[in-house]
């Protein structure tokens, strides 16, 4: 066989095999991979909007902790105000309970040494009104005078 022979059956098959995969083969390849560049594109696209959700959700997160951060300090101030004022007011209580207790003791106190002076005047007093009676049951003489002074003296 002449080689123009086999080049033009061979150009004859080639372009068969064009048509053939053109007609049969083109079509639903490009639309595969279309289905592909599609699918590549969609989950680049998510993938995007993940790191924008995710940027978000971070960004959200930060104002939420300083919300709470910011709240808790309050809280924790509010706290130890309310305990300074706790801790205040015990004290004044606690000093104003002593000054009560204090005053009482006093009064007491002042009762008992006007009752205990009430006490010791009558019994100044009878002794002295003793004294007297056995001066002058006597009959008067320096020296027993003087003795009975000085008894009664003892007994004050």
């Amino acid at each position: 066989m002449p080689i123009s022979v086999t080049l033009i059956v061979q150009m004859v098959t080639f372009a068969v095999l064009i048509i053939f995969i053109k007609r049969y083969l083109w079509g639903p390849l490009t639309a595969i991979m279309e289905q592909r560049r599609q699918r590549i594109a969609d989950g680049l696209a998510a993938a995007d909007q993940g790191r924008r959700a995710l940027d978000e959700a971070q960004r959200q997160q930060e104002e939420i902790l300083a919300i709470a951060r910011e709240r808790a300090a309050e809280i924790i101030d509010h706290a130890e105000r309310r305990a300074r004022e706790i801790i205040e007011d015990a004290r004044e209580h606690a000093h104003a309970e002593a000054e009560q207790a204090l005053a009482l003791v006093r009064a007491e106190a002042e009762a008992e040494s006007n009752r205990l002076r009430e006490t010791l005047r009558a019994d100044v007093a009878n002794l002295a009104l003793t004294a007297a009676e056995r001066i002058v049951e006597r009959e008067v003489d320096r020296r027993l005078h003087e003795r009975l002074l000085d008894e009664v003296a003892e007994r004050l």
